[in-house]
């Protein structure tokens, strides 16, 4: 399940593109698969880094990419690249977790090209503010979400940081209904019934990809969208 667009951000041939917070490398893996680019996927969890790892190798085995890629091991706050390495920045679900997000925001503008684009996306406001109110576990534990965003404060921050806003969209709303059913029977409950059954349900409309779901989804994303996507070019000095 991809969460920025990739014609919005528009990859090309021949960029290099990070992807900050790769978790186990899903939009690393499509980036390698459409684009003759290297694609360098980042994350603190060495156990997530071995997952990428593993998908990258088998879809090389299997001729399933275009590109080239690497993997690194860092910190979004102090990320290991000089300055202007990338054409192309992704981060997708991560500053909500980290306390310093001014230092994380920065620090993509930082490696980003003057003119290249960045695709960034944070839990919304409305599903993200429900699920912290139904269980602290869903934000107490370690590692978890610290803060909720409205969408005029991380639109205020990415501009603050040399970013023209270019596209705003939303995403995954029936995955809301997910994530909230998680909070109210147990977010550590994986095997309660009903979001089990519901789990298996988005599961199968990713893989089948009906369109009757994807309007569904397009629908109710207008008000209760899962994740809002922001898409920004940095600016020319």
């Amino acid at each position: 399940m991809l969460t920025i667009d990739y014609d919005l951000i528009g990859i090309k041939d021949g960029e290099r593109v990070l992807d900050v917070g790769c978790g186990e490398g899903r939009h690393s893996w499509e980036a390698c698969k459409r684009n003759d680019c290297l694609v360098c996927a980042l994350d603190i969890e060495e156990a997530n880094l071995k997952k990428a790892h593993y998908t990258f190798y088998t879809m090389e085995q299997q001729g399933e990419t275009k590109g080239k890629w690497l993997l690194a091991r860092g910190n979004i706050t102090s990320l290991p690249f000089k300055d202007a390495s990338f054409d192309k920045v992704i981060c997708s679900e991560v500053l909500e977790h980290i306390p310093d997000d001014i230092q994380g925001i920065k620090e993509l503008v930082r490696v980003l090209k003057e003119d290249g684009k960045l695709g960034i996306s944070v839990p919304s406001y409305l599903p993200e503010i429900i699920c912290w109110r139904l269980s602290t576990s869903y934000h107490g534990k370690p590692g978890g979400h610290i803060r909720i965003y409205k969408a005029s404060e991380i639109t205020s921050k990415l501009k603050q940081n040399n970013l023209n806003i270019f596209a705003v969209r939303h995403k995954h709303a029936l995955h809301s209904f997910y994530w909230i059913s998680r909070c109210l029977f147990g977010v550590n409950n994986e095997k309660a019934l009903i979001p089990a059954l519901y789990h298996k349900f988005l599961v199968w409309e990713i893989y089948n990809n009906k369109k009757s779901v994807r309007l569904l989804d397009s629908f109710l994303n207008k008000f209760f969208s899962k994740s809002l996507v922001i898409y920004a070019r940095k600016a020319q000095t």
